[in-house]
């Protein structure tokens, strides 16, 4: 049966890898000639949005994405609101009718999956595991005990939701291990679909976006050696273990550079620390103009900026640092193989799929901080062999992470499961 309208339903459109992967499925699947809507939850906080470029989309031919707000599909677990937001998605499933049901992120997975397996008629029903929704179990005992109990909640509504769905897409071969491990799904629901990028503004910068000049726009010169990250500034993406790893290097190297590319509710109290650290701060985002030639700052922070300004910012790294204790496969590293830039990177879930240590990039074991603070600076100390590394990751990325792949890859699992 042919497939004519498809539903995704995310938690939150914010700017992140899984809101990303997600908007490019809906306009690819929209090119296809699909009739695509995009449901998702209120956005709010610094995070930043893609809703402006979703509601701009158009193809050639004038298709567009149509959204939905959800009013009670919110990220913090509510009885009150899940529940609402259960009958919200099941009767906007019921009204548009379509034929494949995609949700993505743990929240709008759960409560997505059942409101579509129940609804009638019931349509194709795929879940894409951006990343694990289980926490690190770390802290103090008390905090132990409550990220245990919410682990084993998910653990349960993860199982629930596995039984009322038709296949689960995984971004990682690790994810489908982990959630396997835990009871969740079948190994026949299961496949790897990298999550695709338009990988051509990373593969040909555009006038006035290559390295020299966008470093020297962002106040480095030749001589400085910028450690970059791409990420929300928010618990678990390694903003502290950068700053506690580094500070002692970056007081003795003054050519030493921290650029964080990227806001959350933790940048106050990171950017104090930083400086409590005798690290000088640059906000850039708050300052009268970007261009600030010479900065003597060591952390520069660019605040949110637009998807579209990634490409030319990673090229101003030599490399990219990215110590989350929580990710499916970071978008992130493979963007900066593909600007030609080295990651170093927690082993952390998929990472390690993309981040082969000492052959792609430099995979530290989580939360080793001497372990980081040697490979950055093994980075800073043997350019040849960066450069060789960054070179071998770059020719595989290429394909592997393609939107187009990513899109027939979709397209073959929903045709396995629309109705007959």
């Amino acid at each position: 049966m042919p497939i004519r309208r498809i539903l995704h339903i995310s938690t939150r459109l914010i700017l992140g890898g899984s809101q990303e992967n997600t908007v490019l499925s809906c306009e690819g699947q929209a090119r296809l000639g699909h009739d695509v809507h995009l449901a998702f939850g209120p956005i709010y906080g610094p995070e930043g949005s893609l809703l402006e470029r979703v509601e701009k989309f158009r193809t050639v031919d004038g298709r567009a994405i149509t959204t939905h707000v959800v009013p009670h599909l919110i990220r913090e677990v509510s009885p009150l609101a899940d529940a609402r937001a259960y009958r919200e998605l099941r009767h906007l499933i019921e009204r548009i009718q379509p034929d494949v049901v995609h949700t993505h992120s743990s929240k709008a997975g759960i409560i997505g999956r059942i409101a579509s397996w129940r609804s009638t008629p019931r349509p194709a029903t795929i879940h894409t595991i951006h990343g694990p929704p289980f926490m690190p179990i770390e802290g103090p005992p008390a905090q132990q005990l409550k990220i245990a109990a919410s682990n084993t909640l998910y653990e349960a509504a993860e199982r629930l939701a596995a039984d009322h769905c038709h296949a689960i897409v995984s971004v990682a071969d690790a994810m489908t291990t982990q959630f396997l491990a835990r009871g969740i799904g079948s190994p026949t629901q299961y496949t790897t679909v990298r999550s695709g990028m338009d990988t051509d503004p990373f593969l040909h910068p555009a006038p006035g976006e290559d390295r020299a000049t966008i470093r020297a726009e962002l106040g480095f010169t030749n001589t400085d050696f910028v450690i970059g990250t791409v990420a929300r500034l928010a618990q678990h993406k390694g903003h502290d273990d950068l700053l506690d790893a580094l500070a002692p290097a970056l007081r003795a190297n003054p050519t030493w550079k921290l650029l964080w590319i990227g806001d959350g509710w933790w940048r106050e109290r990171l950017l104090t620390k930083a400086r409590d650290l005798g690290i000088s701060v640059t906000e850039l985002d708050t300052s009268p103009s970007h261009r600030l030639t010479g900065s003597p700052s060591q952390l520069t922070l660019t605040g949110l900026v637009p998807p579209t300004d990634i490409p030319a910012l990673l090229r101003a790294m030599d490399v990219l640092a990215h110590p989350s204790y929580r990710e499916g496969l970071p978008r992130t590293v493979p963007q900066a193989l593909l600007a030609h830039v080295l990651p170093i990177a927690y082993d952390c879930d998929g990472t390690g799929e993309v981040c082969i240590n000492m052959h792609t990039g430099r995979l530290v074991p989580t939360g080793n901080l001497p372990a980081l603070r040697e490979a950055i600076t093994w980075a800073a100390t043997h350019p040849n062999e960066r450069a060789a590394m960054t070179k071998t990751g770059h020719h595989r990325c290429r394909t592997d992470f393609s939107t187009e792949a990513m899109v027939q890859s979709l397209e073959n699992i929903y045709a396995r499961h629309v109705r007959t």
